[in-house]
């Protein structure tokens, strides 16, 4: 095999405990799908738009992933099972992982006008199951996407983001996990179950109204101060 390719192999394997050999990896329909997406995005970048088009439907039927032929991919990139659709404008960075049934989509229809309306994921990020990011907007680098959650908003380096619509955790995604590789994008301990991950949500919640309390009552009280001076005038 080239050497790229092995590496390539190699990446996946560092990531994904179930192959017993590289062989095993060249079978994965993410590794088939990224191919297939390189002849298309070639294509489509020398503008021979429905060539590019037919090779990305002959892929999509075959492995069940759907990468419009546009969009920019680093190395590295694996999708972990499939069914995973990656829109025209999104670019994806190095060492990007993403599990089933994701969505990289857009927000504004634009009826063919060109324009940036997919998410940019940076390099190390790992997207968990069922997530959904929609919109031109920033994944931050070695950010974590829980399973399910939505996100419509950039997402900081390193965070941890989980819920509808998502929100960071108290969780650190970046150095203090390096270099482990965190499967599905959040951490299955005892110290990260569903109980402990509302609680955490919910005192983010708490912390930020009580900042804002504290906000409205300094500019309730300089009013009144301000209003006392203009009486003494």
């Amino acid at each position: 095999m080239p050497n790229r390719l092995v590496a390539y192999i190699d990446s996946i394997r560092a990531r994904d405990p179930a192959p017993r050999s590289r062989a095993e990896v060249l079978t994965y329909p993410g590794v088939w799908a990224l191919a297939g997406h390189r002849v298309a995005h070639r294509l489509f970048r020398a503008r021979l738009f429905l060539l590019a088009r037919i090779v990305n439907h002959w892929t999509r039927a075959w492995t069940a992933i759907d990468i419009h032929p546009g969009a920019t991919i680093g190395r590295n990139f694996f999708i972990d099972h499939g069914f995973v659709v990656i829109g025209e404008t999104a670019t994806i960075g190095d060492d990007v992982t993403i599990y089933q049934c994701v969505t990289l989509g857009g927000t504004s229809p634009d009826k063919g006008v060109g324009g940036k309306r997919h998410p940019t994921i940076s390099d190390g990020a790992i997207i968990g199951s069922g997530a959904q990011v929609l919109g031109p907007i920033l994944v931050g680098a070695r950010s974590r996407i829980g399973a399910n959650a939505v996100v419509t908003r950039d997402v900081p380096e390193g965070a941890v983001m989980v819920g509808i619509p998502a929100r960071p955790t108290t969780i650190d995604g970046g150095a203090a996990l390096a270099p482990r590789f965190v499967p599905y994008g959040t951490p299955c301990s005892e110290n990260f179950d569903p109980v402990t991950q509302k609680t955490e949500l919910l005192r983010c919640e708490v912390e930020h109204l009580r900042r804002r309390l504290e906000a409205l009552i300094a500019e309730h009280e300089h009013g009144g101060l301000d209003a006392g001076e203009r009486d003494r005038a």
